[in-house]
């Protein structure tokens, strides 16, 4: 019996080293079971509550999980100004090619909160039935109305004359991130997966209007929407009831 095991590893992905912590659950020597990649927020990284509360839940269930920073954030190379989303969905192909050679892997699915599910969505329409399924935590396809009017997180800009960045929490959004993000076409991109997908969204979310996530739901062919009341875009006070919902579902793996 091989014992339960947490271990950081790195992974080149689009603008240079990736860090990430691969969970691993007890197993027996030759065993077989899934695994699934978990992506962060933009502003956020890879040790974020929901984040680990699932990669905690996912282990003791016999799942694997694989938890990265992105490009820019955490502990991983590049540079916050340089970030994309087109680079991040870069960035989680390589974590799944990764993970696609793993000797005990049997499958593979995305989960992804706020940007990170935007990120994990178009990932998931690209690849298809390479994917099992996805699990989507307030998604921010908002991002994509706000930035084509200018607006990120209660600043402004000229959308047809991005400046060079835009200061918010702290940090700079460069122009490529300004330029690409009102092009993703995200839920054209997204539709295409059809595999089974969980959507969770709190209704008191100040980041993405909860329709958003309705959108989603509309979109897809093989859904289930759980819209949470009096829960905040980072699920606060409700991270162990949106982990025990994206458990339930990915449990179904197994």
């Amino acid at each position: 019996m091989i014992k339960a095991k947490s271990e950081n590893v790195e992974i080149e992905g689009a603008v240079g080293t990736l860090k990430a912590v691969l969970q691993t659950p007890a197993m027996e020597e030759g065993q077989k079971y899934p695994i699934v990649i978990l992506m962060h927020g933009i502003f956020s990284n890879k040790e974020t509550p929901l984040v680990t509360h699932l990669a905690d839940g996912l282990q003791k269930k016999g799942i694997a999980s694989i938890r990265f920073d992105f490009n820019g954030h955490g502990e991983s190379d590049g540079k916050f100004i340089d970030m994309t989303v087109p680079l991040e969905v870069e960035d989680a192909k390589a974590v799944f090619n990764y993970a696609n050679q793993l000797d005990f892997v049997s499958g593979i699915s995305l989960m992804g909160h706020s940007q990170g599910g935007v990120v994990a969505s178009l990932l998931a329409g690209e690849l298809g039935d390479q994917v099992t399924r996805l699990a989507l935590f307030a998604p921010a396809a908002v991002m994509e109305d706000l930035i084509e009017e200018g607006k990120m997180m209660g600043k402004t800009f000229d959308p047809q004359n991005p400046p060079e960045y835009i200061e918010v929490n702290n940090e700079k959004v460069g122009r490529a991130y300004l330029e690409s993000t009102s092009k993703l076409d995200i839920y054209e991109r997204a539709e295409k997966f059809q595999g089974p997908v969980l959507i969770v969204q709190g209704k008191a979310d100040q980041v993405v209007p909860y329709q958003y996530a309705e959108t989603y739901d509309e979109r897809y062919q093989n859904s289930e929407l759980h819209l949470l009341e009096d829960v905040d875009h980072v699920f606060t006070n409700a991270t162990e009831k949106a982990a025990g919902i994206g458990l339930e579902f990915l449990a179904k793996l197994k």
